[in-house]
């Protein structure tokens, strides 16, 4: 049976897409790619991630990648879809391109939802043709299957990809994009009105909110 990984990388920042990518392996490729030492990328040097992101899309049967901007997110929860949705509706779109004659397939995905049982069912009502799948949500997947950790290292290659775009256009003071970096949090307390519309920002996060509110009560000050 062919094993197909879902994984993200991208969840959490304030500036910048979210990535969803899915990998399709066999038996063989995945004992490849633990010889390689593919794993969770979030355990891989930027060098070691770039070689094996290399790897993984020149020996996987199929990959497929999502990417979902800030405007997107921001318009989906206006519309109170919250993020965990919007992944589980990602994960769906890769599920049911990658679904195309492969005969029986394990899904198996990184679950983003502390309630694996709800997101799973929502998960399912996305997806086409399930007969043919055999689908498993977990938490920590992305360490304890090969196939989820070559998709977390796509993912994140794809998500870095995406971010030096973003650094060449607005400069490299956009750090990381996640909140906990005060490189970020300076660039977007300094920025945020002038790139307001520029589309970088995940105007519905409360560390967007919270720079917005310091800004207009420093405005109040003056």
């Amino acid at each position: 049976m062919l094993t197909l990984g879902i994984d993200d990388a991208g969840r959490g920042p304030v500036v910048g897409p979210m990535v969803l990518a899915g990998v399709l392996i066999d038996d063989e490729i995945a004992k490849t790619f633990k010889e390689l030492g593919v794993k969770d990328s979030k355990q891989l040097t930027a060098k070691k991630r770039d070689f094996l992101a290399e790897i993984v899309r020149n020996k996987a049967i199929s990959f497929e990648i999502v990417v979902i901007f800030p405007n997107d997110i921001d318009g989906e929860n206006s519309r109170g879809v919250n993020l965990n949705d919007v992944e589980a509706i990602a994960c769906a779109r890769i599920i049911n391109r990658t679904n195309k004659g492969f005969g029986k397939i394990k899904v198996i995905l990184d679950c983003p939802s502390k309630n694996i049982e709800s997101w799973k069912a929502f998960l399912t009502t996305k997806i086409e043709n399930k007969r043919t799948l055999e689908i498993s949500c977990e938490h920590k997947a992305d360490v304890n299957h090969i196939a989820v950790s070559a998709a977390s290292v796509i993912a994140k290659d794809i998500r870095e990809k995406e971010m030096a775009k973003l650094k060449e256009k607005y400069g490299k003071e956009i750090g990381s994009g996640y909140s906990s970096d005060p490189v970020t949090i300076k660039f977007l307390h300094e920025n945020f009105r002038k790139y307001h519309d520029e589309g970088i920002f995940r105007k519905s996060w409360a560390t967007w909110r919270d720079a917005a509110g310091k800004v207009a009560q420093k405005k109040l000050e003056f």
